[in-house]
């Protein structure tokens, strides 16, 4: 039943040695077992040995790194064994061992999740090697899923710091989109969090192993959106030099993330529509239908129903991404999550400023909470980050403080702007005012003022053009 083996000299093993790495010998025959258990034993490893099917499932001690697995065994065979092996541990490496007669059967087993198969008798050398190979792909596999793992807890709904009434709220938004596909869609202020936000919707729902492709579509340049968010063909345009799959298709199985939806241009509105109706996709210069398995969240920090009503964002594209809106406070109207909010980034860059923060001054707290913030949470991480570096002591104080933010002469509190004729400013305004005031502090030098707002120089440069600002820089 086992077959058997032809006597073969032993080689001496020139590979890396084991580190207490554990293989199970299963096959009925004893000889066989015999041989195996001396060759893996003598490469460095140690080695539990069955003798039977039946045996390894009713083992229930320690898993091994890797399973030598004899494909014919009375009673319970080898392709039993390897369901059970599989179903019990998905990521174990096993080779089946196998008659020259049964080879057609052994690779079918690979389909069934066997690393690979063996063919009596077997070879010392090629034995080893296969061992060694299964086994560093074992370590791999463990080290991706730790890595997933980490993903997920840095990514998870526990990490978004705040416990005001307004968070409260998007903490139960969040978790009602987590046990569905619904297309979410974040809206808030530049620097409030929309994509960890996004992150952790990703990380905690069903798609967590999938991938997750973060698009900021304000980055790539209008003529490339449909490209880099579809792909394309070779051929497809001048400098198309080869098939590019885009990030849609990178995506599969996975989560898209379409940050700043709202500069997508026309064109590439009118092909996403398509895919979210159809649920399929082709790419630019191709043909071929290509059928998708994405969940789809967007954000922006600009009012798509204004867009929408002056003609620059489809209206049909917004119905398709607003299914489920999620709204981000800003800072402003969260303050009583300011002193959490530098307790947590206190602790989170203590280890790249080669020091740890234990105390914050009353005054130092006082400066931070009453500061307008029109960068946000990110403005107010920078803030924190670049104070660390600069601080002497285990207390923060308010003299570590940027200038700006300790005399009190930051950007004004944008809640108590002056009232329009509605007895409200539009948000735009008031992003207006922030900007201006913002420059005139820093004496126009662009680094400094997006630094300070906490958004990107790109993004500055949008918002100059928006508001008819460039002629200030």
């Amino acid at each position: 039943m086992g077959g058997s083996f032809h006597p073969v000299p032993l080689l001496k093993y020139t590979g890396t040695m084991a580190d207490n790495e554990l293989i199970w010998v299963v096959d009925d025959d004893s000889a066989i077992r015999e041989l195996l258990s001396f060759i893996v034993t003598e490469a460095g490893y140690t080695v539990d040995v069955f003798s039977s099917g039946a045996e390894v499932l009713a083992h229930s001690g320690r898993p091994p790194d890797a399973v030598l697995l004899d494909l014919m065994m009375p009673e319970v065979d080898g392709v039993e064994v390897l369901k059970e092996i599989v179903r019990r541990h998905p990521k174990l490496p096993v080779l089946m061992i196998t008659a020259d007669n049964d080879v057609q059967r052994a690779v079918e087993v690979t389909k069934l999740g066997a690393y690979d198969y063996l063919v009596k008798p077997v070879d010392q050398e090629r034995l080893l090697t296969t061992l060694s190979r299964a086994l560093s792909h074992g370590d791999l596999e463990k080290e991706v899923e730790r890595l997933k793992g980490e993903l997920s807890d840095r990514y998870h709904l526990r990490n978004i710091v705040g416990s005001s009434a307004a968070m409260r709220k998007v903490y139960d938004q969040i978790e009602k989109v987590l046990e569905s596909e619904i297309t979410v869609f974040i809206a808030g202020e530049s620097g409030t969090g929309k994509e960890l936000v996004a992150k952790a919707v990703h990380y905690a729902s069903m798609r967590s192993d999938g991938p997750f492709i973060d698009v900021n579509c304000a980055a790539i340049p209008e003529g490339l959106q449909e490209s880099e968010l579809f792909g394309h063909e070779k051929g497809a345009f001048t400098g198309a030099i080869a098939t590019h799959p885009g990030k849609f298709e990178q995506a599969a199985g996975g989560t898209i993330f379409l940050d700043e939806i709202g500069e997508m241009s026309p064109s590439a509105q009118a092909r996403l529509l398509r895919v979210l109706q159809e649920r399929v996709l082709q790419r630019v210069g191709g043909i071929d239908t290509i059928e998708l398995d994405v969940r789809v969240i967007s954000a922006s920090n600009r009012d798509l129903e204004l867009m929408v009503e002056d003609g620059s964002f489809r209206r049909d594209l917004f119905y398709r991404l607003v299914v489920f809106p999620i709204a981000l406070p800003p800072l402003r109207d969260r303050r009583e999550d300011i002193p959490l909010l530098v307790e947590h980034f206190l602790d989170k860059h203590a280890r790249d400023a080669g020091k740890r923060v234990t105390k914050v001054e009353p005054q130092a707290m006082e400066a931070l909470s009453t500061h307008g913030w029109p960068g946000n949470v990110r403005e107010l991480e920078n803030v924190i980050h670049r104070t660390l570096l600069v601080s002497a002591g285990l207390e923060l104080t308010l003299a570590d403080l940027p200038s700006g933010i300790a005399e009190g002469d930051g950007v004004p509190e944008l809640s108590a702007a002056p009232q329009g004729e509605a007895g409200t400013k539009r948000l735009e305004d008031l992003e207006r005012e922030a900007i201006v005031h913002t420059m005139e502090n820093n004496q126009g030098n662009l680094s400094d003022v997006a630094r300070q707002l906490g958004i990107g120089r790109s993004t500055l440069y949008r918002k100059l053009e928006q508001y008819g600002l460039r002629e200030k820089k």
